[in-house]
């Protein structure tokens, strides 16, 4: 049966480890830099406008956020990189959730958005290797789409395949946010991961 993404709720968010959710359910945890539009790659793929807070000013999420995919999984939002106005102390303490999140077994699958007009920063090549340490499948979603020109799609998507090392069949979705192209891939990958 397809997996209804519109059916999605926001479960709690987790400040320390010992909030993480471990009831055995698929994790799908989607990581980004602060201003690559993580939260509307996740409001337009459960086609909700303001499901996951859109900050005016990136780096908001700071804590891991749990949202509940048709009861049969969690869409897990990571707080965003390389980017926040935050004290050191903040961005120190982000640091360490994540590196309890990355290394506690928890996540199926790794989503990972990057920015498709740029080459990936060291923070994401930083974060692909997170991913790849897990040992789960990663799918990479090139967002903002819409501003490339036609010609600049695949080259563009060549770079971003090189410099993350993204192994050859593995999945990276060019993706428009803003209009919805690539929203049918990535919900196709997702649901191979959800029972």
């Amino acid at each position: 049966m397809p997996v209804n993404f519109n059916r999605t709720e926001f479960v709690l968010s987790a400040v320390s480890p010992q909030g993480f959710l471990r009831d055995g359910l698929p994790q799908l945890a989607f990581a980004g830099r602060s201003n690559v539009g993580k939260s509307s790659v996740i409001n337009r793929l459960v086609e909700r406008k303001n499901f996951a807070r859109v900050g005016a000013s990136p780096g908001k999420t700071s804590q891991i956020n749990y949202f509940r995919i048709d009861d049969r999984g969690y869409l897990v939002d990571l707080p965003g990189y390389g980017y926040a106005k935050v004290s050191k102390a903040e961005r120190e303490r982000w640091g360490r959730l994540m590196e309890s999140y990355f290394a506690s077994g928890l996540i199926t699958c790794g989503v990972m958005i990057v920015d498709a007009r740029h080459t990936p920063t060291a923070d994401d090549v930083t974060m692909a290797g997170w991913f790849r340490d897990t040992g789960c499948p990663v799918i990479t979603v090139a967002n903002k789409l819409d501003k490339l020109k036609k010609s600049q799609v695949e080259p563009n998507l060549s770079v971003i395949r090189d410099r993350l090392q993204i192994p050859e069949g593995a999945a990276l979705i060019p993706f428009s946010a803003e209009r919805g192209d690539g929203r049918e891939a990535l919900m196709e990958a997702l649901e191979g991961f959800l029972p």
